[in-house]
């Protein structure tokens, strides 16, 4: 095929006619591109079969929808490239020890793979909560989000002055390199600095040693009262980044942190509890407080008791809605609620457009009246 010939399949291809938008849903995608980052970390990049823009809101993630050892498995990633590239977006994943979905994607997941995604949705972004000074925070993969903010202003030349902070273990473990040097060498309003916990033999290191703390704050970003703050990083990091700025006096309204992960013991542990205070009160529940739940796909219902979810009522009909997070995060457990009150407590991962057209996640959200559930 000859250059001509190519340009104009691929004006054909990208034309606006034939182009979506990419909105909040289950959408069917290819891996186009992997990039070795560092001895640990990939980079996998999608795009859609047919043409879509991929706008989302940097800092927001996905959940993919995989089939490990014949089980579906899913798991969120945050977006890790810009939406000034629409036509594709990547995710960025570290291959940890033991884990099932990390070691599977470094393992299989090639060029030409095949796989559903889920989303975007997220309330961490940087659209949301515009700022002229922004210090972006991070440790170890939890760059991701914070990367995806800085190419945002960088594709776009927005007037923004970002102070970039990252912590690594090591300097072969940090994330972008490259790219963080070359943004830094050709923006004035971009200050990147590097923190790492040890040096390796072999390896040179100009940058700071140790973790990030109040005396590296002060030196790096002496206007960091003044800024928006965007925090990602394993819990522990955000933890002690909070009690830093908590300690100093922050406005804590003008921090924001990525609160997608594995859940918390704690969680875990009121969760449990919870479970089963509602079993004991459904088992002395009268039959007048039971509502019922009807599923259109299936024809089949069931009486739950009150306070139960609707992921709850799907599961005791063996219907499975799929899920990741269970604490309305991902959105992956979307369903639409034809008839029925019901009430929602997600932290995120449904967008109002979805609430208003009568979408619900089924993880988070429990029936006030019999209700008609389209699944």
């Amino acid at each position: 095929m000859t250059n001509s010939s190519t340009a104009m399949v691929n004006a054909d291809y990208l034309a606006p006619v034939n182009t979506q938008t990419w909105v909040n849903g289950r959408h069917n995608v290819r891996c186009v591109k992997v990039i070795h980052e560092t001895w640990d970390v990939k980079t996998f990049c999608f795009m859609a079969q047919q043409p879509v823009m991929f706008f989302f809101k940097p800092g927001q993630f996905v959940t993919l929808e995989l089939e490990i050892e014949n089980k579906q498995v899913m798991r969120s990633y945050t977006i890790s490239s810009s939406p000034s590239v629409p036509y594709s977006f990547s995710i960025t994943v570290k291959r940890v020890p033991g884990g099932e979905v990390s070691n599977w994607l470094h393992e299989n997941m090639t060029v030409g793979s095949e796989l559903a995604v889920h989303g975007p949705v997220g309330q961490f972004n940087c659209i949301d909560f515009p700022a002229e000074k922004v210090l972006l925070l991070s440790g170890g993969v939890g760059i991701t989000p914070v990367m995806s903010m800085a190419r945002w202003w960088f594709d776009t030349n927005a007037d923004v002055d970002m102070t970039f902070i990252h912590s690594a273990r090591s300097p072969r473990d940090v994330i972008y390199t490259r790219e963080l040097d070359h943004m830094a060498a050709r923006l004035d309003n971009f200050g990147l600095y590097l923190i790492v916990e040890r040096m390796e033999n072999g390896l040179p290191w100009q940058g700071y040693r140790g973790y990030l703390d109040a005396a590296k704050l002060d030196m790096i970003s002496p206007d960091f009262m003044e800024r928006e703050i965007f925090c990602c990083g394993p819990a522990p990091y955000m933890r002690a980044v909070r009690n830093l700025l908590e300690s100093r006096g922050f406005d804590m309204s003008h921090y924001h942190e990525e609160s997608f992960g594995a859940t918390p013991a704690s969680v875990v542990e009121d969760a449990i509890e919870q479970a089963e205070v509602a079993q004991a009160e459904a088992d002395a529940v009268n039959q007048e407080d039971l509502v019922r739940v009807e599923f259109t796909g299936s024809g089949k219902s069931i009486q739950i008791a009150a306070g139960e979810t609707l992921h709850t009522a799907a599961a005791k009909l063996d219907l499975m809605i799929p899920k990741a997070c269970g604490m309305g995060i991902c959105g992956t457990c979307k369903v639409l609620v034809k008839e029925g009150e019901t009430q929602m407590d997600h932290n995120g991962g449904i967008t109002d457009d979805d609430v208003e057209a009568g979408y619900v996640l089924s993880c988070c959200t429990v029936p006030k009246s019999n209700v008609v559930v389209e699944y």
